[in-house]
């Protein structure tokens, strides 16, 4: 939020888990301008870009791997996220480009520059 400063809401496409639909993560998306995108329990395709990226990270950075503590667990997937995931891994259904590379051409088309 603090890089992007979106001027809309954005969605955030995650699972139907309690710490998803809790008070606590629902208050920050209403803070933050965000919209929750679940789909309906059962519903494997509503919620496939979610799943999608789970999966990728799942099978790409922590299988196998083993964490000293917590912090080192959420640091490793914040590396992958923002330094591998975001800016470089290239996505076919995006037109061979990476989430940030597809966003910044969305964002050309929307303002024309």
């Amino acid at each position: 939020m603090a890089r992007r400063q979106p001027k809309q809401a954005v969605t955030v496409h995650s699972y139907q888990g309690c710490q998803f639909t809790g008070h606590e993560w629902q208050k920050f998306l209403r803070d933050h301008n965000l919209v929750s995108s679940v789909s309906r329990r059962g519903n494997c395709h509503g919620d496939a870009v979610a799943e999608s990226f789970f999966q990728l990270l799942k099978r790409e950075r922590i299988c196998r791997q083993v964490y000293a503590t917590r912090n080192d667990a959420r640091a490793d997937v914040f590396n992958y996220i923002e330094m591998f995931y975001n800016p470089r891994r290239r996505h076919g259904t995006a037109g061979d480009t990476s989430p940030a590379e597809f966003e910044r051409r969305h964002s050309q088309r929307l303002t024309g520059v």
